[in-house]
């Protein structure tokens, strides 16, 4: 590398990378699974807490108004058998029940309005009702008329499907209540009357001494009114839970299934060309996963332009090397039939041959180039003994050395521990001789190219010197942009692509190092070669 030189410089490559949002801690972070999800969960389970809530007040409410019917029904069931025992007890000294007396009690006692008291012998036999004292006649409301057939059956009965007795079983009910009361046992609790009808029921024996003269029963059948008060109660909690996920569906939906939407809609203008990259920035403010989802897709989209637009650069420069040794390949064919003099013919066929090397030269080069992205991203990242790996490379080439080539040697550092880099064997390996064959190129007959390796601060650090004039000061950083040429006076025309530090460059910073140039000096000030330094993060242990 010299100042007189042939320069091909490409246009310089832009970064338009931004930098990342970091969320910020969320109230809720105790609560698991993300932001988002947090928020779903607390939303949809708010509804539901509040009909359970009601659900479990108005139980205990069902409860304690059953309960405290009981009690009350229980009080005054006390009550009444006390006084027929000692107002309507006859006979000694074996006590009966007087049928008439016990019946007066029970009329003066018990209330029919609210409630029925029914009085059984010591046999189970019904001897008074209160229904019978107030003349109540029981009633209910007759379903609608059903339509006869031809012959003025019914349709149950057509169809042999009677209606179900109800009254049966509330008698086999009440009567299996009566005689537990008989058996001096305290009988309480809820079942069906004859017309259907949930009720509260106390049977409570009346006792003389320890002998059971009769049962008095007590029913209450105003328990369905009060759980209809109660269900009556629970809509008000269930118009406030349906309100409360309507209100939540539509938040959901607004934050987002619409942002989600927009997202899809942002990606198929990308998909059918009518957009670059995706860029929505009123989402890219969020704070949370579909925010973070959408700074993703944007710098996506963002490094997918660039690459577009790095692919465009690279097909002009490409066509514009390729065609400067066709056209010189294009003129030496039309003029070597014009051409009689052998020796001038030999000239010419010498630089055709010239022109196809280069040829052959810059497309396996650039190749090479267009293949690097792909084999970056299939191999996996892993520690790398790059020590042992300059040995084997430079061992490679002092095996296939031959008489005036530049020798190369490797320095390996003085610690006996191994230094282990995070990257890919194989781009190393190409990193590495293209650096060498770089130095080579630049290095006179009989020079030496020198690798070095050592351990930084968390880091190892390489460096390849060599022999040659140096690098001009202005091109230290242009020499590794793509087709940049920079050879000495005298060098052959052709014999470089320009891309051996390019590769080199874009290998470093794939595995997350940095490569400079440099001049070396002599005490005097003088240049006496360059140097590439190469800087790669060090493996994790």
């Amino acid at each position: 590398m010299a100042s007189d030189t042939d320069t091909a410089k490409p246009d310089p490559k832009t970064d338009a990378r931004k930098p990342r949002r970091v969320s910020r801690p969320s109230l809720f972070r105790w609560l698991p699974g993300s932001r988002l999800g947090r928020l779903i969960i607390l939303l949809n389970v708010l509804g539901l807490a509040i009909i359970i809530a009601g659900s479990l007040l108005l139980n205990e409410l069902r409860r304690g108004l059953v309960g405290a019917r009981i009690d009350s029904l229980t009080t005054q069931g006390e009550l009444i058998v006390n006084v027929i025992n000692r107002a309507a007890t006859v006979g000694e000294p074996t006590p009966e029940l007087d049928p008439q007396a016990a019946s007066e009690i029970l009329q003066m006692l018990s209330n029919p309005r609210s409630q029925r008291a029914r009085l059984f012998d010591a046999k189970g036999n019904l001897i008074a009702d209160s229904y019978w004292v107030a003349d109540r006649v029981e009633w209910k409301v007759l379903p609608p008329a059903r339509p006869r057939d031809d012959g003025g059956l019914s349709l149950d009965l057509k169809m042999g499907r009677p209606p179900p007795p109800v009254a049966p079983a509330a008698q086999r009910a009440l009567m299996m209540e009566v005689n537990q009361a008989l058996h001096g046992v305290h009988w309480a609790g809820m079942r069906r009357a004859e017309d259907g009808e949930r009720v509260v029921s106390v049977s409570i024996p009346i006792q003389h001494v320890q002998a059971v003269l009769g049962v008095l029963t007590l029913e209450a059948s105003d328990v369905d009114e009060i759980i209809r008060a109660e269900r009556q109660a629970l809509a008000p909690f269930i118009l406030i839970a349906i309100f409360v996920s309507l209100v939540s569906s539509i938040l959901l939906n607004n934050l987002i299934a619409q942002p989600v939407r927009m997202l899809a809609r942002a990606a198929d203008r990308v998909r059918m060309s009518r957009a670059r990259a995706i860029s929505l920035p009123q989402l890219a403010r969020r704070d949370d996963e579909l925010g973070d989802l959408t700074r993703s897709l944007e710098d996506m989209t963002h490094a997918l332009s660039e690459r577009m637009d790095a692919i465009e650069r690279f097909a002009a420069d490409v066509a514009h090397e390729i065609k400067n040794p066709l056209t010189s390949l294009r003129s030496a064919v039309e003029t070597l039939d014009l051409v009689k003099d052998p020796a001038a013919r030999e000239r010419l066929l010498a630089i055709l041959k010239n022109d196809i090397q280069r040829l052959d030269r810059l497309v396996t080069d650039i190749s090479n180039a267009s293949r690097l992205d792909a084999e970056l991203s299939r191999e996996d990242i892993r520690a790398v003994d790059l020590g042992r790996l300059i040995s084997e490379v430079v061992q490679l080439y002092q095996d296939t050395a031959r008489p005036g080539d530049v020798a190369v040697s490797y320095e390996a550092p003085e610690t006996l521990e191994p230094i282990m880099v995070s990257g890919r064997e194989g781009p190393l390996g190409q990193l590495l001789r293209n650096l060498i064959d770089n130095a080579r190129s630049f290095s006179p007959k009989g020079g030496e190219v020198r690798v070095h390796l050592e351990r930084g601060r968390g880091e190892a650090v390489l460096r390849v010197d060599d022999d040659g004039p140096g690098i001009p000061p202005d091109n230290l950083e242009t020499i590794f942009e793509r087709f940049y040429t920079s050879r000495p006076k005298g060098a052959a025309f052709g014999g470089n692509s320009g891309l051996g530090l390019s590769i080199a460059r874009q290998i470093v910073e794939a595995q997350g190092g940095a490569i400079r140039a440099e001049n070396r000096q002599d005490d005097g000030g003088k240049v006496t070669g360059a140097r590439f330094i190469v800087t790669l993060p060090e493996a994790r242990r």
